[in-house]
């Protein structure tokens, strides 16, 4: 697994690379003062952002991990602003469903942390965030937890939602970088289940049955 996750930093930071010094081969054919001074600047940008890509595959980003306690997702979060966290329980097929699709976008979105936490072994850090209903993602924007996803009430009411549905979902928050157009979800097209039963979860949460209330 080690080894694994060495060549994906490897292979993101050559990238990163290669982005920057076809850029600045770009910028070397200006010949005016201006256009000098302003490849001078936009290379600056780019090694700000390259050092900046480069701290946050150190820090664990471009992977999905879990984490085993409390205790490191505290240590996570002083290190890493922008925090997507999948809280879980083992028995929870949704769950799953989650895994699959944070893992291709934790590849695709390093400038947040993409995590997940067991939610029965973290007792405090999902009661200090109100967590009752699983699967739930956490949302963290500078620090800051800004939104929940809970269940799949916003990704259409179905298990067959695509990744681009949660990446456009998850954008709302601020904790990831989106190109796309978030008043339009790319789902729309998509029938969501109807007349399906609702149950309300204490706290002010409402779900679908297939999702698990931590109460019960």
């Amino acid at each position: 697994m080690a080894h694994i996750v060495e060549n994906q930093l490897f292979a993101a930071a050559q990238a990163i690379e290669q982005q920057l010094d076809q850029e600045i081969d770009r910028l070397d054919s200006f010949d005016s003062d201006d256009l000098k001074a302003l490849r001078e600047k936009r290379i600056q940008e780019m090694k700000k952002l390259n050092n900046k890509k480069q701290e946050w595959l150190r820090n664990g980003h471009g992977t999905y991990s879990e984490l085993a306690d409390e205790k490191e997702f505290f240590e996570v979060s002083k290190k890493s602003p922008n925090i997507v966290c999948h809280f879980y329980r083992d028995s929870s097929e949704r769950s799953r469903i989650v895994d699959m699709h944070l893992k291709i976008l934790a590849a695709k979105h390093i400038e947040a942390k993409f995590c997940k936490v067991n939610a029965e072994k973290t007792p405090f850090l999902t009661q200090r965030l109100r967590i009752k209903v699983l699967p739930t993602i956490a949302l963290v924007k500078d620090s800051k937890t800004k939104d929940f996803i809970v269940g799949f009430t916003d990704l259409g009411n179905c298990d067959d939602f695509s990744t681009e549905m949660l990446e456009w979902r998850i954008a709302h928050s601020g904790a990831i970088e989106y190109k796309g157009d978030l008043m339009q979800p790319p789902d729309v097209k998509r029938k969501p289940f109807i007349n399906r039963a609702q149950k309300t979860i204490r706290g002010g949460y409402d779900s679908d049955d297939s999702d698990i209330d931590l109460d019960d």
